[in-house]
């Protein structure tokens, strides 16, 4: 099945153009998030698009490849810094404590990687260097990851249409941006444990689970709505920015997910990011 969630994907993004491969504009998440969308860009190579990744000098698994150009900008941490980072947040998820332990261990976790992807965001809308390249370039849209939002301020201040690939946004992002509907009633929230059929008791705590989704997207996303404002020099919200967006190829299913609404323009490609293996008989 994998060979043909990647077809569809990769018919999907060379839709971009009407005849000629297109020239498409990347804006990659480090970590995880990478590792999946390069082998969306191999496919695309292949078919004739041009490709162009635009990453910091700073990174865990973004490098070159002969399947796409990279443009790189400076960012003011160490690739040590970086990595303690990440590693101090994957350790303090899988210690014990209290949930007041655990919590603020993780509220500090947070904190200092959104402190780390804002500066590097902000380093590259600020880099007039590259900005001006991206303007001559005459990109046919972007393609990005949108748990963070550089890429769509790149896209509105490029004027181009821009394609998200992602699995999930933190505090459902993505169904207020797309005006999904998204019942705390019906649909379970992330670390509930629960299934998309709740008795009363369970949809209370369905929706005790989303009260702190609003604290903690104000606090991550913030940052960037200062930011993307102060560069397009208008007033915008980070759901403004996502709104924007022409298709969302969503890794998701609903085999390993309950089924919920979706909106037109979000499509569902779950197995892209998923191992190549030969299984035995």
């Amino acid at each position: 099945a994998h060979p043909g969630v990647t077809l569809r994907l990769v018919l999907l993004l060379s839709m971009l153009t009407l005849a000629t491969g297109g020239k498409l504009l990347v804006v990659p998440v480090d970590g995880s998030h990478w590792l999946s969308m390069r082998e969306v860009l191999d496919s695309l190579r292949q078919k004739g698009h041009e490709v162009v990744v635009v990453a910091p000098e700073v990174s865990l698994y973004i490098k070159p490849a002969k399947t796409f150009v990279m443009k790189t900008y400076p960012v003011p941490f160490t690739q040590e810094e970086m990595h303690h980072i990440f590693w101090r947040t994957s350790q303090d998820a899988f210690e014990e404590g209290s949930f007041l332990e655990r919590a603020f261990k993780t509220y500090e976790g947070v904190k200092n990687a959104s402190a780390m992807f804002l500066s590097t965001c902000t380093h590259l809308v600020n880099n007039k260097e590259l900005v001006r390249y991206l303007e001559e370039s005459k990109f046919d849209a972007v393609f990005t990851d949108p748990i963070l939002p550089c890429g769509q301020i790149l896209a509105e201040h490029l004027s181009i249409p821009s394609v998200f690939f992602l699995q999930q946004i933190p505090c459902g992002l993505e169904f207020e941006a797309t005006q999904c509907p998204n019942p705390p009633s019906y649909v379970p929230r992330v670390f509930t444990d629960l299934s998309d059929r709740m008795n009363f008791l369970q949809r209370v705590k369905n929706m005790i689970f989303e009260i702190p989704n609003y604290f903690l997207c104000d606090f991550v996303f913030q940052p960037y709505a200062k930011l993307a404002s102060e560069f397009l020099q208008r007033d915008v919200t980070v759901t403004d920015l996502l709104r924007q967006a022409s298709i969302w190829l969503v890794k998701l299913d609903f085999v390993l997910h309950y089924p919920r609404p979706l909106m037109p323009n979000m499509i569902m490609i779950s197995g892209v990011n998923c191992a190549y293996k030969k299984l035995t008989q």
